[in-house]
């Protein structure tokens, strides 16, 4: 794989987790198949999901009235491996109410593998860590 390929590989995985961030941020859950694999798998504190309708179902379920969260995704490491990839992330959550600071933040880690698909990267596996969560 050329330079230019695995640098063009290496823009698109970020940008798909900055999607990600966006699509859980606005409550998109009808948009996840634009972020992950139809045959995704998400191993979280919180449940262990396995396929696309599963993890729409979970994310709209997870939703609180009223309450509007953010993610930050930093810290992306891409290791390629041809036509898939291994990822970490760094995951910075804020929940909040509209005009009010945060009331809950937490930090994650997200292991993930990636795949190519005809329509660009989408994550395939998803183990999320919680590394710390704070209450205000």
């Amino acid at each position: 794989m050329s330079i230019a390929a695995a640098t063009a590989d290496r823009v698109e995985i970020a940008e798909l987790f900055a999607r990600l961030a966006r699509l859980l941020d606005e409550g998109r859950h009808e948009d996840a198949p634009t972020v992950y694999h139809h045959d995704i798998r998400v191993s979280s504190p919180r449940a262990e999901l396995r396929g696309l309708d599963e993890v729409a179902a979970h994310l709209r379920r997870s939703r609180v009235e009223g309450e509007s969260t953010q993610h930050v995704h930093g810290d992306v490491l891409v290791r390629l491996d041809g036509d898939r990839a291994e990822v970490t992330v760094g995951q910075l959550m804020y929940f909040y109410r509209d005009g009010e600071p945060p009331h809950r933040t937490a930090g994650l880690r997200l292991a993930c593998v990636t795949v190519r698909t005809p329509a660009g990267w989408r994550i395939g596996e998803m183990r999320i860590t919680l590394a710390w969560t704070q209450e205000r």
